[in-house]
């Protein structure tokens, strides 16, 4: 039995992972986010600046998250680096309020115009189960 959840969990999060991941890709790519976000920058000529950062972020958190790494920063460092986290996040959502119509440009890609609605409150939805989820299941235990 207990190589029975193990199995179930590792496809969860196979799973998962899958998800988020492909996401990703298809929200930089699909919306253009890089190229736009070289363009509000003025910094066109650095653009593989950019795709580089993306890819060594996710490998190098990704690297961490399964090290459980554990690090400690003087307050003036943690105030850089949310610093900079705060400009980039800043950047990003600049970039999206270019293509605010992201849902329609979803349902017309994978052909659901007609059930728009139905996508919208299949992504709500799987939102508050996975966070009904965590919040039941893994934060009190």
């Amino acid at each position: 039995m207990a190589l029975l959840d193990s199995l179930l969990l590792v496809m969860i999060g196979l799973a998962g992972g899958i998800a988020v991941g492909s996401g990703l890709v298809a929200f930089l790519t699909v919306l253009d986010i890089v190229p736009r976000l070289t363009v509000l920058t003025q910094t066109r000529r650095q653009i593989h600046w950019y795709e580089w950062a993306f890819v060594l972020g996710a490998l190098l958190y990704t690297w961490a998250d399964f090290g459980e790494w554990v690090a400690f920063f003087s307050p003036v460092s943690t105030a850089i680096v949310g610093f900079l986290s705060g400009i980039f996040t800043g950047l990003l959502a600049a970039a999206l309020t270019e293509v605010i119509n992201v849902l329609p440009i979803l349902a017309k890609r994978i052909r659901m115009e007609s059930r728009i609605l139905w996508l919208l409150m299949a992504m709500v939805m799987g939102k508050v189960v996975g966070s009904l989820f965590q919040w039941l299941i893994f934060i009190t235990d």
